[in-house]
């Protein structure tokens, strides 16, 4: 057999080849400015990466071989993953309806939110949890809890249930989830000292030992997440709850080597694919470094790695695009080697999921494993030159986090002085402000918003217990914040005062010049506009200012917005602005900034400019006073 080269006659390209090409399309502009992203650590994202771009050691590493980057075993494993519903119902028989159907359709694993201060949820008991769990072979289908201070009379119920199956120590499958610190975060306190809490979770863990396929114990990255925190930032608190769960598993007599395994890593996954990636690798790295350092490397094959779809990325409005964000991150969770995957059902921000938000969840799962094979192929990531050096980059910017948490005193100290509080709040903050300026967007939000009713009829989440006001541990609570709420809002206001008035609030579109010319603008000001609840009325093009004047007396709209090229604001966009306000516009908007016709169309009577890269938010709630709709 003739062996094939493709690469004969071909000459290997020289990186500065290919920059003096980037440099001439670039026209002068900065290489770094626009082709470089930086992620929200100030990770660079370069446009190519080659061979030079790799970190050192990656055509050593192996799927299964320390540090357990590529993932902890060398062959496939079938399922790949562990279908996780999450379900957050306070009727028992309801849940177990709703369990049965889900497990029937191929769910293969059950995660109960249990009912506690700020969140509502089925009640600990024993025989609560046996009708949720009526007809469930325990013995097949493993249990994770979400228990929060309940969390051991959760276990002990699930425990008796057990007893009552005959099922086994070597029999039960279940993550109890014992997360005390995470506990504190969510909720900003704690029943107990934090000493006592960290002991009955280690008593938890020895309870475990004989059960092979039973965690105790999480350090879950999803409340910093939901919270804002950056990729680094939910890996170093990750690392840093783990480090305290281990001295606290040690104090109780459990070796790190028995202790790890007991131990369950929980991340969040947002459709930020790239990077989701990179954290998932990076995060087995990760943990290595730190069992490595106790001596039990080994054990970090043992762990059980999850992961959860995002809530901070799910929206209200036009919910049928979270489908497409739950995909993405599942398909990230699998591709990043995740054992267990939660997707949250499309509707979960608007109430409790139906039997088809539910089915949807499970079944982009069942698509993405059985149609598209993403658990053949051992870390199918590995190996991109982009992937690997990301991870390294991630890696290191997170352990120096880590290592910055464990010198101001730990976890727990960092939590009660309000440094993690105050660190992700930095992150949150600049990420809410590329939101509200365009440079990050939403899709079905605050980019290609849909006006009206989008069909989704839900049942609202039934009213938690209050959050608790008083406790022996007290810190200041980290909130859960989906990115779209200061845009929700927006279409909240506009829709009361829409159901107040009998008719959606709306802007008149005066179109100048023709079609060509003013209809790229018009579909981007028409989009900005819904983003905040306000309808147009379009106009016909308009060639002069007195059919501008004559088309908006008939729109029965009291503001106006010219819209057209530059070109033309600078022929007619004086006379329009000022026909507009003579025929009775209370307000003229223009959209777009042209900065040397500025003085001379505010002189005529352009009241303010819309323009990309503007606070859409600012901008929308000035526009909402202008219209009448009101906070209330």
């Amino acid at each position: 057999m003739t062996e094939l080269s493709l690469m004969e006659g071909f000459s290997v390209p020289e990186r500065a080849q290919w920059l003096a090409l980037v440099e001439k399309a670039l026209k002068g502009a900065d290489f770094e400015r626009r082709l470089v992203a930086r992620t929200a650590d100030g990770l660079r994202i370069a446009p190519v990466y080659g061979r030079a771009d790799a970190p050192q050691g990656l055509s050593g590493q192996q799927p299964g071989a320390a540090p357990y980057l590529r993932g902890a075993s060398a062959a496939t494993i079938t399922p790949p993953w562990d279908i996780r519903q999450i379900y957050a119902e306070t009727d028992a028989a309801r849940a177990n309806a709703a369990i049965l159907e889900d497990l029937e359709g191929g769910t293969t694993s059950l995660k109960l939110q249990i009912a506690g201060p700020g969140r509502c949820g089925l009640a600990p008991d024993a025989g609560t949890l046996g009708i949720a769990l009526k007809g469930v072979m325990l013995d097949v289908c493993p249990i994770a809890l979400d228990a929060g201070e309940a969390t051991a009379k959760a276990a002990a119920s699930l425990a008796e249930l057990w007893r009552a199956a005959n099922i086994s120590d070597k029999a039960r499958l279940a993550a109890l989830n014992a997360d005390p610190l995470g506990t504190l975060a969510r909720s900003g306190s704690l029943g107990q000292p934090l000493d006592a809490a960290l002991a009955e979770a280690a008593a938890l863990a020895k309870g475990a030992l004989g059960a092979p396929h039973l965690t105790a114990l999480v350090a879950d990255g999803h409340p910093y997440h939901a919270a804002g925190a950056s990729e680094a930032q939910e890996l170093a608190i990750v690392l840093a709850t783990l480090t305290t769960y281990l001295r606290a598993l040690d104090a109780a007599g459990i070796a790190p080597a028995e202790a790890l395994p007991k131990i369950a890593i929980n991340l969040a996954i947002d459709a930020d694919q790239i990077m989701g990636l990179a954290k998932l690798r990076a995060v087995r790295r990760l943990v290595w470094q730190v069992a490595e350092a106790c001596g039990a490397g080994g054990a970090v094959a043992q762990m059980t790695f999850g992961a959860e779809t995002s809530l901070r990325m799910m929206a209200k409005h036009d919910p049928w695009v979270n489908m497409l964000r739950t995909t993405i991150a599942c398909a990230t969770a699998a591709i990043g080697g995740a054992q267990a995957i939660a997707v949250l059902p499309f509707t979960w921000a608007l109430g409790q999921p139906d039997g088809f938000a539910r089915r949807m969840a499970r079944n982009t799962h069942l698509v993405l494993q059985e149609e598209s094979g993403l658990g053949r192929v051992l870390d199918p990531a590995g190996g991109s030159f982009a992937i690997e050096s990301l991870t390294a980059d991630l890696a290191a910017t997170a352990w120096k986090l880590f290592q910055e948490i464990e010198a101001a005193g730990g976890m727990a100290a960092a939590l009660t002085s309000g440094r993690i509080q105050d660190d992700i709040a930095k992150v949150a903050e600049a990420r809410a402000k590329q939101i509200a300026t365009g440079r990050m967007e939403i899709t079905g939000v605050s980019a290609f918003p849909k006006l009206g009713d989008d069909g989704v009829k839900v049942t609202p989440w039934p009213e938690a217990s209050a959050s608790a006001d008083s406790g022996i541990v007290r810190t200041r609570p980290l909130v859960a914040r989906r990115l779209a709420e200061p845009f929700e809002a927006l279409r909240a206001r506009a829709e009361a005062h829409a159901a107040r008035t009998g008719a959606p609030a709306k802007v008149f579109l005066a179109c100048v010049g023709d079609l060509a010319s003013h209809g790229a603008r018009a579909t981007w000001i028409a989009n900005f506009l819904a983003a905040g609840g306000i309808a147009v009325a379009q106009s016909a093009p308009l060639l002069s200012a007195e059919g501008a004047a004559a088309t908006f007396k008939t729109s029965g709209a009291a503001i106006a917005c010219i819209c057209g090229a530059d070109a033309t604001y600078a022929d007619i966009g004086g006379a329009v602005a000022s026909a507009l306000k003579s025929a009775g516009a209370q307000h003229v908007y223009l959209a777009g900034r042209p900065k040397d016709l500025e003085a001379a169309l505010q002189a005529a009577g352009v009241d303010a400019f819309v323009y990309a890269g503007a606070d859409a938010l600012e901008t929308l709630g000035a526009l909402h006073k202008a219209l009448g709709i009101s906070e209330s």
